[in-house]
């Protein structure tokens, strides 16, 4: 017998966000009281970082990467610059 298993995360409604990045870092607006989490994807190869400032030397995400589960905090941000060209992060925020 297969199983699926369920996802202890739930996303909380209205919370989503679009990064159009380049060469310069962008960072998403302070997470809401109740985010214990975020889900990342993005369009295009980046680097991202816990905070602000991203820079080349943060965590790579591959566009064909599936999304990735961050932990964070209440107030904390999201920043991303690219790898070598421009895209889109999507962030998700997350509560149990």
């Amino acid at each position: 017998m297969s199983w699926t298993p369920l996802s202890p995360w739930r996303p909380i409604p209205g919370t989503g966000q679009m990064l159009a990045f380049t060469a310069t870092a962008v960072t998403s607006t302070a997470f809401d009281t109740y985010t214990q989490a975020v889900q990342i994807s993005a369009t295009a190869n980046c680097h991202v970082r816990v905070g602000a400032g991203a820079t080349n030397k943060d965590m790579f995400v591959k566009a064909s990467d599936p999304p990735y589960i961050l932990r964070v905090g209440n107030g904390e941000v999201i920043s991303v610059v690219q790898d070598t060209a421009g895209g889109n992060l999507f962030v998700i925020e997350l509560t149990h």
